[in-house]
């Protein structure tokens, strides 16, 4: 049976990733996106696309009918940690307030089954070595607090209103599709692995480490960090787990393996024939020590195991991806 899923953000690195699994698997994908953060070159060719901020109701109620969709992946939303300690109100505005209009629309249209990108920012700086989702909630920034009010407005309305939701808080995202479709493209970004690939390529001089006086092994920050092929894969079997059994939920998404900053790097290093030159710079305000993810519960629930499990690989395809946008100067 082919199902349809609505998807918002289907032009950023997670929902364009997202979308070509669904399409590869037989689903029919609409995208919502206004490409404020996305890049068009990233949709899918065989996806419907609709130019639209999600909050537009009259646009986007003239363009599709949302009670013919099985389910609604939203994606759409900010995502630098540093541009919401600047601007918190715009991360509210737009992380919360916009995509609170965006799901009264489909609630009140009858479209009930929502998979929800969420973050393990929300668990703020987590006193376990491995954060489970029954950890304290307790956000350090706008972004983490935007994702965090969204997550509490979806279970507040699921009391009153038949909703079938699942909520997937991603750790550390990174790597690019396997096939060099989609990859993270921006301007502005602050992810370690991005940025690292950027000095690879030339386009950068020099990696900053934010802080190596942290309480770990080698004083800097350590992480959990998925690819983004795994990471579609999740959305895919909790698609398909929402749709069948109309069970609610919430999973950490990761490997449960933390890298530090410098593991980080000195892998990278072993890939490259010249090493990456980095400098340490001061710590972040609300950054996080040590965030790494339990992940027994949806590895148990769905009885499933990583493939692109391997941060030697992570760095390949990050690295593959950058000097493809690179000479293509796609930005």
């Amino acid at each position: 049976m082919n199902k349809k899923i609505l998807l918002t953000g289907g032009a950023g690195y997670i929902g364009s990733t997202v979308a070509n699994l669904l399409i590869e698997k037989g689903f029919s994908v609409t995208i919502i996106d206004n490409f404020i953060t996305g890049n068009k070159k990233l949709v899918p060719k065989k996806a419907k696309l609709i130019v639209s901020d999600i909050a537009d109701e009259k646009k986007i109620l003239s363009k599709i009918n949302l009670k013919s969709f099985d389910l609604v992946m939203h994606f759409a939303g900010l995502i630098r940690v540093d541009e919401s300690l600047k601007k918190p109100k715009k991360y509210i505005i737009y992380n919360y307030h916009k995509s609170k209009v965006f799901l009264k629309m489909c609630l009140r249209n009858s479209l009930n089954n929502i998979i929800l990108s969420s973050s393990a920012s929300v668990y703020g700086s987590p006193k376990k070595k491995k954060i489970s989702e029954e950890h304290e909630l307790n956000p350090k920034n706008p972004y983490a607090e935007s994702k965090l009010k969204l997550e509490q407005f979806l279970l507040y309305n699921s009391i009153k209103t038949p909703i079938n939701y699942i909520i997937l808080r991603y750790f550390n995202v990174a790597g690019a599709d396997k096939k060099m479709r989609t990859g993270i493209i921006s301007k502005h970004s602050s992810h370690l692995i991005k940025l690292a690939c950027e000095v690879a390529v030339g386009k950068r001089k020099k990696l900053v480490i934010n802080g190596d006086n942290y309480n770990t092994k080698d004083g800097t920050p350590v992480r959990d960090f998925i690819h983004i092929n795994d990471l579609a894969e999740i959305h895919l079997m909790s698609a398909k787990d929402l749709i069948k059994r109309k069970k609610s939920n919430i999973f950490n998404c990761g490997y449960g393996k933390g890298y530090s900053v410098k593991d980080v790097i000195n892998q990278l290093n072993k890939i490259l024939k010249n090493k990456i030159k980095y400098e340490i710079g001061p710590r972040r305000r609300s950054d996080s020590e040590h965030v790494v993810a339990d992940t027994k519960k949806f590895n148990n629930y769905f009885l499933w195991k990583p493939k692109y499990n391997n941060l030697k690989y992570i760095l390949e395809t990050s690295l593959k991806w950058e000097k493809k946008i690179n000479n293509k100067l796609i930005i």
